[in-house]
């Protein structure tokens, strides 16, 4: 029997449909997705915690679900909204229905539901907080929940400790040793980074730059992660202390805190950069990249400091895509390189951070 649900914006539009999953309430960041498959890969990523993720692809869950996909331990989302959910995957490698998956986990998702029309709104009046929820008296009451979303407040500096390592670890690897400072890391940037030899020690998201120094890495990475990067200093403080001393790689979130250590601002998209298809130009070269990514930050590149430079720009919207520090081996890109989901035009970036360790092994050994 089919459960009624309801997500509410904070502005009061409201979206009526049936609950699958979990049951109860959620708030959180209501964000669209433009892929059409990764919907697990959606789930799983760190970088969506605190969000009620919608795809605007119509039918999602045909290939189940399997742990191998997986981008961390759980679903990271708060809500999950969808036109259809399939009943039935078909797959060799499924394991559990979408459905299945999420009440498990404890995530409530809402299908039937015009996200079309949810994915315009959000567009045109940019990402709002809301409300998921197939309590009875929410879905007959909808506009306490549109007021009660106004007035409840992100969680915004709690994301990245949530989803961060509480425990220092290592991937072993012949290679290079590669300190991982991990604000909301997925699995398959620790497997593109093992897959090239290097060794892995991932740290919390707040460790110091004296015990980052005493591991005596080749490189530093700087992993994606939820939220603002303005709501973590400690990151772009630890960060400035280490430039200079070794190459430095940032995606996603590390390139924003990247930014931020070396004197660049950030600011909030309207409705943010979520989907697998984002055509990036890199301005080198003047190739374009077709690439994933999932975020709601930007660095804003009047702000600028002279010693970086802009290497690649957004072409549906133009905004800052990478940067590269004009003396020193240090770079980052907003986007997924790995991209689970995605395609894998912009592996590249990963050897060039091999490249740089391997002529700096000695000068920043």
């Amino acid at each position: 029997m089919a459960i009624p649900a309801i997500l509410v914006l904070e502005d009061g539009t409201s979206f009526i449909g049936q609950g699958f999953g979990a049951q109860g309430r959620s708030f959180g960041e209501a964000v669209f997705n433009t892929g059409m498959t990764g919907y697990q890969e959606v789930l799983t990523d760190p970088s969506y915690a605190g969000q009620i993720v919608t795809m605007t692809y119509p039918l999602i869950g045909n290939y189940g679900i399997n742990e191998e996909d997986a981008q961390s331990e759980q679903p990271q989302v708060r809500g999950f909204v969808v036109r259809e959910a399939a009943s039935f995957p078909s797959n060799w490698r499924s394991q559990e229905s979408l459905e299945q998956y999420l009440r498990r986990h404890g995530i409530i998702g809402l299908m039937g539901v015009d996200t079309r029309a949810l994915t315009r709104r959000l567009r045109q009046h940019g990402t709002m907080r809301g409300i998921i929820s197939t309590r009875p008296e929410d879905v007959a009451a909808p506009a306490g929940l549109a007021e009660e979303a106004r007035n409840t407040a992100f969680a915004g500096p709690a994301l990245v400790p949530s989803v961060s390592t509480r425990r220092a670890y290592e991937i072993p690897g012949s290679g290079y040793r590669v300190v991982v400072l991990d604000f909301g890391i997925k699995r398959s940037i620790l497997k593109s980074l093992a897959s090239l030899g290097c060794h892995l020690m991932v740290l919390p998201w707040n460790t110091t730059a004296d015990a980052v120094m005493a591991l005596r890495p080749d490189g530093v990475f700087l992993s994606n992660g939820p939220g603002d990067p303005k709501d973590v200093p400690q990151a772009a403080a630890t960060l400035r202390q280490l430039l200079g001393r070794y190459p430095i790689f940032g995606i996603c979130l590390g390139h924003q805190i990247l930014g931020l250590a070396l004197g660049a601002d950030t600011y909030k998209l309207k409705f943010g950069h979520r989907g697998a298809n984002h055509p990036v130009k890199e301005l080198a070269s003047s190739r374009v990249y077709i690439t994933s990514q999932n975020h709601g930050y930007a660095i804003a590149p009047e702000s600028l400091p002279p010693e970086l430079r802009i290497t690649h720009l957004n072409l549906n919207d133009g905004t800052v895509e990478g940067l590269e520090h004009t003396d020193l081996p240090v770079y980052s890109v907003q986007y997924h390189p790995e991209a689970a989901p995605g395609p894998w035009d912009s592996t590249y970036l990963f050897q060039r951070f091999l490249d740089y360790m391997a002529r700096g092994r000695k000068a920043y050994a």
